[in-house]
């Protein structure tokens, strides 16, 4: 599998797509900070230090940064939680 990484009019936001579907169906998902989703994927992307939220629909994920994280540190961790779930 591979992920496209791709960037967003939002500096502090990112979009990681995949080849397959992530979430079934026509409804997005989103997790804010203190909250949890059935989808363990977008839960374990929460617990990576500097991630503010994320949005999910069908074949990608949206990863929102904190304002003082940098990509080049946050990028690697969010794709080894979507490779360990086999994207």
């Amino acid at each position: 599998m591979s992920i496209r990484v791709e960037s967003t009019p939002n500096p502090n936001a990112m979009k990681f797509t995949t080849d397959s579907i992530i979430f079934e169906g026509t409804s997005s998902v989103s997790v804010m900070p203190g909250d949890t989703s059935e989808h363990a994927i977008l839960n374990d992307l929460m617990k990576i230090d500097g991630v503010d939220n994320v949005f999910g629909y069908q074949n990608f994920i949206t990863i929102n940064k904190q304002f003082d994280v940098e990509w080049d540190s946050l990028t690697p961790k969010v794709t080894e939680i979507m490779e360990k779930y086999g994207y």
